[in-house]
């Protein structure tokens, strides 16, 4: 495309190697993008029209991916999204974009009441400036029992106007939120949900299977009738196993469900694939029992994330990191992720999924739930131009985000 100042000076720029796409790796390839915009993205061989190469060189093997989507972050760099600081916000979501996380949804904590309220209210200011791409509310309507690194004292069953509250100081920015579907209230939280267009998110409970079963049909149910579309019209489950009993065989609990809903194609479950939430094998076993499409890979990730291990908080309560392990203080639990995206698609494939099937989980199928699959999560004509170089063992080159260029992590 010719600029309309100067007809002989293109305006699209490309770069080329290897693409990874949902469906495999093109070898040879081609990624051309005209400001916001992918121009082309295919093998080189049938790339033609008037474009220059980008001002940039990668070595020879580079693989060229989807910007990466999460759905479930706390923070990063210092900044924790449930603290109402729009300088902390900011500073963590300039990290996440500049590790290769071009979508996310900033996450909130079970916390008190005006600090929620708050917190939710400057979150929504930083989506309407295109910064993120919503909320993630994680409480504080979640089981006692299996709370993890949820505040229990702020834990409350969802009472309708509190629910009514948190849903006005979003502003319309609420994407999805986590609740326990035991808790007296929670179909009418459900419903309260989905009416403003935010999925239901199964996770932080100590259901049985038979509830669990009984609430992500409940959920999928109404999602249809309030006209949530395709892959969008699906419940989530927060990071599958952890926050929920484990799976035992004369008691299968949420695990079994989420697990047997998401094959048919009627959940997405979250996965924690940093090594530390989950073992290797149990990703690779998800993958293979439920497939990628129905897979969300996230990180969790709070205010450490980027930063040397020492003392942290998540929302209101008191973490230490070590090893790159976050605990809580008060009981040693896990108290989110320290891993960036790019970290839990690398480690993914190291567990032995396939590179286009750990990519989509972290891209496609994200970008769905978000009822986002026609602006990102994809390297095709037409979307947003965010893109990812990574070398051959999938660590981090350069970012492209909205076709511009990102300065690199220091």
């Amino acid at each position: 495309m010719a600029s309309s100042e100067d007809p002989g000076q293109p305006t699209a720029r490309y770069i080329r190697g290897r693409i990874a796409t949902e469906s495999g790796i093109i070898e040879d390839g081609v990624l051309a993008y005209d400001g916001d915009r992918i121009a082309y993205a295919g093998p080189a061989s049938g790339f033609s029209g008037l474009s220059t190469p980008a001002e940039r060189t990668f070595p020879p093997g580079s693989i060229l991916l989807p910007g990466l989507v999460d759905t479930h972050c706390h923070g990063a760099n210092g900044g924790d999204f449930a603290n109402g600081d729009v300088a902390e916000a900011r500073r963590a979501i300039d990290f996440l974009h500049r590790s290769g996380t071009t979508t996310a949804l900033a996450s909130t904590m079970t916390a008190p009441r005006a600090d929620l309220l708050k917190a939710l209210t400057v979150l929504a200011g930083l989506a309407d400036e295109g910064l993120i791409a919503g909320i993630h509310a994680e409480g504080p309507f979640v089981s006692t029992a299996r709370c993890g690194a949820q505040n229990p004292d702020f834990i409350v069953d969802p009472e309708p106007e509190y629910v009514a509250e948190l849903i006005e100081a979003a502003q319309g920015r609420m994407k999805t939120m986590t609740y326990a579907p035991e808790l007296p209230g929670a179909d009418a939280l459900i419903d309260a949900l989905t009416t403003h267009g935010i999925t239901p998110s199964l996770g932080h409970t100590d259901c049985d299977t038979e509830t669990a079963v009984a609430s992500l049909a409940l959920a999928r149910e109404e999602m249809e009738s309030t006209g949530f579309d395709g892959y969008s019209g699906r419940p989530t489950v927060t990071h599958l196993f952890n926050g929920m009993p484990p799976l035992h065989h004369r008691s299968p609990g949420p695990v079994a469900a989420c697990l047997r809903i998401a094959k048919a194609g009627n959940a997405v479950v979250e996965l924690i694939a940093d090594n530390a939430h989950l073992d290797p094998q149990t990703v690779l076993t998800v993958f293979d029992l439920v497939g990628s499409d129905n897979i969300s890979l996230v990180t969790d990730s709070m205010a450490a994330t980027g930063l040397p291990d020492g003392p942290y908080h998540l929302g209101p309560s008191a973490v230490t990191v070590r090893d790159g392990i976050a605990t809580l203080d008060s009981t040693g639990s896990l108290a989110g992720g320290t891993a960036v995206l790019l970290d839990v698609v690398r480690r993914t494939v190291s567990a032995g999924v396939t590179l286009d099937d750990a990519v989509a989980s972290a891209t496609a199928v994200p970008a769905n739930v978000l009822g986002l699959a026609d602006e990102l999560g994809s390297l095709r004509l037409g979307l947003r131009a965010d893109a990812l170089v990574v070398t051959a063992d999938l660590h981090l080159l350069a970012v492209l985000r909205e076709g511009n260029w990102l300065d690199p992590l220091t």
